[in-house]
């Protein structure tokens, strides 16, 4: 145990996805997957879901873990995700949610609309972050065929050029010639409190200015995070959850892989 806090964010408005938060996927609200990832970890000694949409705080109610109402300032499209966790932090270090935090406390952001990941992803950011000394954990997935070097412009006439140097597809045609790259898959953010609470020194100002200096990163497989952002994503998450019933997606057996090192 590290006595990790987990906060999951829901708000309630969403252009994509009306409601997706508290939409059924796989036969069940789709906040109330993360809730039972959360709950699976060992590291994670509180469990608070912030929101705006009183559907998902009484789903909170009912799982046992702790409903903090969001303030409208903090639910809107511009609101920053880390805003709403520092108000979430804030908010239980008050009565009657009193909960002691050090600076070194981990802090989990899991998003309410991602009711697919890995089963471990959680515990091995948290480990991971506990273990390195890092300010923030974040996972990832390989990019696939979507690379960067394989990323063009294509001019109002339909030219095809490079979309950056001189040389389209950086010359390779193959993938599996392509450098590794990979990209944030919105399955688990883990950072001290210092860091949530922007109290690194050095660390860059700006909207990701919460993760730190020292940035470390947990690679999932491919494909084995859904994070729901239109009917499709929604459409998918449910044929996984619903093929592999409760116990979650086919992800879930697949371990999430640790990866040392800052990634940016």
């Amino acid at each position: 145990m590290t006595g990790a806090i987990a906060i999951i964010l829901a708000r309630a408005g969403s252009k994509g996805v009306p409601g997706k938060n508290v939409r059924d996927v796989g036969g069940r609200p789709c906040i109330t997957w993360t809730i039972d990832a959360a709950k699976a970890a060992p590291e994670i000694a509180t469990i608070a879901v912030s929101s705006d949409d009183p559907r998902a705080l009484a789903l909170a109610a009912q799982a046992g873990v702790t409903p903090l109402e969001r303030p409208a300032d903090l639910a809107s499209d511009t609101a920053r995700v880390d805003d709403a966790a520092r108000d979430a932090l804030t908010r239980l270090g008050r009565p009657p949610h009193a909960r002691a935090v050090t600076p070194t406390t981990p802090i989990v952001i899991l998003y309410a609309n991602c009711p697919v990941r890995p089963a471990g992803c959680i515990s091995a950011a948290v480990r991971l972050l506990v273990e390195s000394g890092a300010d923030s954990v974040q996972t990832y997935q390989p990019v696939g065929k979507h690379h960067p070097w394989w990323t063009a412009r294509l001019s109002d006439g339909g030219q095809v050029s490079p979309w950056e140097g001189a040389v389209l597809n950086h010359g390779v045609f193959r993938r599996q010639d392509l450098p590794a790259a990979f990209v944030p898959d919105g399955a688990v953010l883990a950072m001290t409190a210092r860091a949530l609470r922007l109290e690194v020194p050095g660390a860059t100002p700006g909207p990701h200015q919460f993760f730190g200096l020292d940035r470390r990163g947990i690679v999932n497989p491919e494909g084995s995070v859904v994070d729901i952002d239109s009917p499709l994503d929604l459409a998918v998450a449910s044929v996984l959850l619903t093929q592999n019933g409760a116990c979650g997606s086919r992800a879930e057996s697949v371990a999430c892989v640790s990866r040392g090192g800052s990634v940016e």
